[in-house]
């Protein structure tokens, strides 16, 4: 790969996965792939979720909107990459690092405050069913989805203000097809990076907080499921929890695991396969892990596939 003379240019390098051509073109065409079925599956849920009455409710309304932070959050990342490996060139301006950053950043964390909000959907859902109306009103489920979008603006500020406050003073090389914070910090010669630490740690509190309202409310909804005497309503309830369930926990497990893992100053295709785990899968199988196991969504599904009509959609309660 041709190196610019990154020392003096304003941008970085994105060393990406291999010098190798012929790995970089496979690198583009696979990411090209999971692009497409990303951007495919997430567009219809949002297109099925507006059009179609049967799918006009709180957990739907909360799902199109995590559909459009998938689709935002896959094309952060990965269109970029495609490109430097199709024209062999790993630049990236400094101008579109940052916009890289606070777009990751503010993504990754609305998409931790969305699947909390979804959480407390299925819990108000399952466990006080006779109160869910008055619970989930069109007025709260408008502020959760602000609430989620303004904590991700300020979280995308935060971390992009204290990051390039950083004096970079080392050879502005990336090992990762995205602009990684971690590996940014790698480039200061100095204590300048403390203020990405203190915003990471305070984060990180809050991540905490959104986990652990996520499992005590999946323990209240599995003890309500439990007792529930038919079998209907307990596969029911089960398949409207468990898609969730499961991306909650792919998401946030990878995305700890990257957090955790000992920083290396020599990133092997380990590190940067472990990336790909919560930054292009999640996107990519959320709509499919959603579809498979909700009998309402894989119904409208295969309306739009067999060319039916959409119910016809009257005012929306959220």
């Amino acid at each position: 790969m041709f190196i610019t003379n990154i020392t003096t240019d304003s941008g970085f390098l994105l060393m990406g996965f291999s010098s190798n051509r012929e790995l970089q073109i496979l690198h583009a065409l696979l990411f090209l792939v999971m692009y497409i079925l990303a951007l495919a599956g997430n567009l219809i849920i949002i297109t099925i979720t507006i059009l179609d009455q049967q799918l006009q409710h709180p957990m739907y309304y909360f799902l199109r909107h995590l559909s459009f932070l998938d689709l935002s959050f896959i094309s952060v990342t990965v269109p970029q990459s495609i490109d430097n490996s199709l024209m062999d060139d790993g630049y990236i301006s400094q101008c579109q690092c940052i916009l890289q950053v606070f777009f990751f950043t503010s993504l990754a964390w609305a998409e931790v405050a969305i699947l909390t909000v979804m959480s407390y959907d299925r819990y108000a859902a399952i466990c006080f069913p006779l109160h869910y109306e008055v619970i989930m009103t069109p007025r709260t489920c408008v502020w959760a989805v602000t609430a989620v979008w303004l904590s991700g603006g300020v979280s995308g500020i935060l971390y992009t203000a204290t990051t390039f406050s950083i004096t970079f003073c080392r050879t502005k090389i990336i090992h990762q097809f995205f602009c990684d914070i971690p590996q940014l910090l790698k480039l200061s010669c100095s204590n300048d990076y403390l203020g990405v630490v203190g915003v990471a740690a305070f984060m990180s509190v809050m991540a905490l907080i959104c986990f652990t309202s996520i499992v005590l409310s999946y323990v209240h909804i599995f003890s309500t499921v439990l007792r529930i005497p038919s079998a209907e309503g307990r596969a029911k309830a089960f398949s409207t929890c468990l898609p969730h369930l499961f991306v909650v926990s792919f998401f946030l497990s990878t995305g700890t695991f990257e957090f955790l893992k000992p920083p290396s100053d020599s990133p092997t295709a380990f590190d940067i396969l472990i990336s790909i785990f919560y930054t292009v899968l999640p996107p990519t199988l959320n709509p499919i892990i959603y579809s498979f196991r909700n009998e309402a969504l894989k119904g409208v599904l295969r309306k739009l596939l067999l060319g039916g009509e959409f119910t016809k959609k009257s005012f929306l309660s959220c």
